[in-house]
């Protein structure tokens, strides 16, 4: 059932704190005025359609803890209702702070309206797939078409989308002579279809009818990078830029319209333009909490590009990125199983607290410090219980030991007790 009322914006710039506001503000250590001006700022969001019953409200932004994203959701070849919700619960149980339902093939609509049902977490969609799986072909697709789909999802409760309103009919040469085109999906549908008719992008024509939708309904919209690079040498390139300058006037637009975004960034950057494209997306959006995929900083490790990520993630949210969406071992090679939505998860939890502790925010090492002190007193079950995957750290210990070993033991099967560093210097602080 759709519920209405004011968007975050318009209560913040009214003076007014939301309950939303004050517990994101709860689970951030922040004061509730502070949270209430950053949303007013537009510098930070909480993806929160009222109709979503099932949410508990999260914050992004740069004064929130680094957050990550995860995406689920089905393909024309694989996976239904039930694989969905096993991954949402394997999300939530993981450590995910939002969800994505990128769902493409059949039951695109009992899947949505069952992982909202279910989900403690923002979920976020991409409209797009969706308005194309009711067509044909893609160039069958018609801009009612589209609005048609982002209000149906709005109504169902869906937090926040993913709109490629930034890919303009006149980037599409730029994007033409790079190595590996155009990656992201939902952009070479919409190149496909400003080359057929020769018009502009439907969502940005439109842009003011998705806000009206938006602001009915609290949407959040995260800004498509619909030019991302897919290679390191398509990164920052002109056609990126391009895309990122429309991005700028499009955040300027949701915010004159009272509407909550995001914006979304680069795929494939080489580590040591990370920082150069964090700060670009600052600039040119105004301080817009900045959503990124990865970045990926090599292309050539199929099959470990959830640690490839990782890498570029952790430097992104160092630099600023306040969203990661994760990346898992599947990427460019299938749609993920359990496993490996589990390793994309941790992995991008590891990046975030990275970043948290390199950026200072308090009390982000304390947890580490927690787990060294554990360490160094060969304290077992704390270690497992400070873990971030604690059946993991406890699967792997159990496994080393020998038939008859005690989990206690003060060292582990690395070193052994002859050669345990810890134990040595245990034994050299008795003496001293």
């Amino acid at each position: 059932m759709s519920v209405s009322r004011p968007t975050q914006p318009v209560l913040a710039r009214r003076g007014e704190t939301s309950e939303e506001m004050r517990r994101v503000a709860e689970s951030e250590g922040l004061s509730p005025e502070f949270v209430r001006q950053e949303i007013a700022g537009g510098r930070l969001v909480i993806p929160s359609n009222p109709s979503h019953e099932a949410l508990v409200p999260a914050g992004f932004g740069r004064a929130c803890r680094v957050k990550i994203n995860a995406n689920i959701g089905n393909s024309a070849l694989h996976s239904d209702a039930g694989c969905e919700l096993a991954k949402l619960a394997a999300c939530i149980k993981y450590g995910a702070d939002a969800v994505m339902d990128l769902s493409t093939g059949g039951e695109i609509d009992a899947i949505r309206r069952a992982i909202l049902a279910h989900s403690p977490l923002p979920v976020g969609t991409v409209p797009i797939y969706q308005a194309v799986a009711k067509v044909d072909a893609t160039t069958d697709l018609r801009p009612d078409d589209i609005l048609s789909v982002i209000e149906e999802q709005a109504k169902d409760g869906v937090d926040f989308m993913t709109i490629h309103a930034g890919l303009l009919r006149e980037h599409l040469p730029l994007a033409l002579k790079r190595k590996t085109g155009i990656v992201s999906r939902g952009g070479s549908i919409l190149a496909e279809w400003m080359s057929t008719h020769g018009r502009q992008n439907p969502f940005y024509d439109y842009f003011d009818e998705l806000l009206a939708i938006a602001a009915r309904h609290d949407v959040t919209f995260s800004l498509g990078d619909g030019l991302r690079p897919g290679c390191l040498a398509d990164a920052t390139d002109e056609a990126q830029l391009a895309e990122l300058r429309v991005l700028g006037e499009l955040v300027r637009r949701c915010r004159k319209a009272g509407v909550q975004v995001m914006v979304e960034g680069p795929g494939h950057v080489p580590l040591c333009d990370v920082e150069r494209n964090m700060r670009l997306e600052e600039e040119t959006c105004d301080g817009a909490p900045f959503y990124v995929l990865g970045p990926i900083v090599t292309d050539v490790a199929p099959g470990y590009d959830h640690i490839t990520s990782a890498i570029g993630a952790a430097v992104a949210g160092w630099h600023g990125a306040s969203f990661l969406c994760y990346v898992t071992p599947k990427e460019h090679l299938g749609l993920p199983e359990l496993e490996d939505v589990r390793q994309g998860i941790m992995a991008y939890r590891i990046a975030a607290h990275s970043a948290d502790i390199a950026r200072k925010r308090p009390g982000a090492r304390d947890w580490d410090d927690r787990m060294s002190e554990a360490r160094f007193r060969f304290d077992w079950a704390e270690q497992f219980r400070l873990s971030m995957d604690p059946e993991r750290a406890k699967e792997y210990r159990e496994a080393s030991l020998k038939p008859g070993d005690a989990g206690e033991t003060p060292f582990c099967t690395m070193c052994g007790p002859k050669f345990c560093a810890m134990r040595i210097t245990q034994r050299v602080k008795d003496k001293s």
